[in-house]
């Protein structure tokens, strides 16, 4: 009897990992849409939003993400950090690199650093450094560029990683214009300390939904007060402000996922004209 319940004891957490395996390669594709009602509209921007590559632990090959995206029109790529863990990956990144840069995103590729990419020191964190700016991401560290979408300035700012202690505000807001903010950042944590800092609209990453939910990802506690209020994935706002958090494409740890799934967002973020009330207020 002790050895017919430990052979289906074994058999059912072998058929709960397998299907927790085969979860990472179900990749969902979700579309985003943020509007400003109280903003005359002129335009938008689409933004393909990838987060938490950890191509240590990645179910999606460059070239099945390729063939996902290829007839979305991209305006532009955010990628809000945890590319890698170790140097010996790094050329592992080139393929995606390449596929970035062959959807050809009218305004650019814009990348933030995340807390596994922070691992790597000295050498081997500029070799990625490198390695982002040789394929056309423009690496932001507490800095921001403006761009312009008929003749409406939108702010891009790139807050350098929260959990790490790396996040600069004041730096980072430093050189925007009055327009639209669009800020990408690692760690979500930041919003709650963005009070006098305006954003439009926040990119980030970090919690992967939780990538094992038994049922709620518990083990995030740790991870900062949104993780605590159970906000680790998806569409949320924060003084009436909107921000989404990316369940990732990878994994961290063991390669699986329960109540978590690897995903890919398009975001049409409205662009609006003239608005007084987008400078942060500093």
């Amino acid at each position: 009897m002790f050895l017919f319940l430990l052979i289906s004891f074994i058999i059912l957490v072998s058929l709960v990992m397998f299907k927790a395996y085969k979860n990472t390669q179900n990749i969902v594709v979700r579309n985003v849409k943020i509007d400003h009602n109280e903003t005359e509209s002129v335009t938008s921007l689409n933004i393909l939003h990838l987060s938490d590559l950890h191509l240590e632990n990645i179910s999606i090959s460059a070239e099945v993400l390729y063939e996902k995206l290829k007839y979305d029109a991209i305006d532009l790529i955010a990628l809000t950090g945890d590319f890698l863990d170790r140097k010996r990956t790094i050329p592992k990144l080139i393929p995606y690199l390449k596929v970035f840069n062959k959807l050809n995103p009218k305004y650019g590729i814009y990348t933030v650093l995340g807390n596994h990419d922070y691992v790597l020191k000295g050498d081997h964190l500029q070799s990625l450094i490198d390695t982002l700016n040789e394929y056309n991401c423009q690496v932001m560290q507490n800095s921001s560029k403006t761009i312009y979408i008929e003749d409406q300035p939108v702010n891009i700012i790139g807050i350098d990683d929260y959990s790490t202690n790396r996040s600069d505000l004041l730096s980072s807001y430093q050189s925007t214009q009055k327009g639209t903010n669009l800020v990408l950042t690692h760690d979500p944590n930041i919003v709650l300390d963005m009070k006098k800092y305006h954003f439009d609209y926040l990119l980030a990453g970090h919690f992967h939904g939780g990538q094992i939910c038994y049922p709620k990802a518990y083990h995030l506690a740790k991870m900062g007060k949104l993780a605590k209020m159970n906000i680790i994935k998806g569409l949320h706002s924060h003084d009436g402000r909107p921000f989404y958090i990316s369940e990732g494409l990878g994994q961290t740890g063991v390669n699986i996922r329960i109540g978590s799934l690897p995903e890919i967002t398009l975001h049409q973020l409205a662009i609006g004209k003239d608005n007084t009330d987008l400078n942060p207020a500093i």
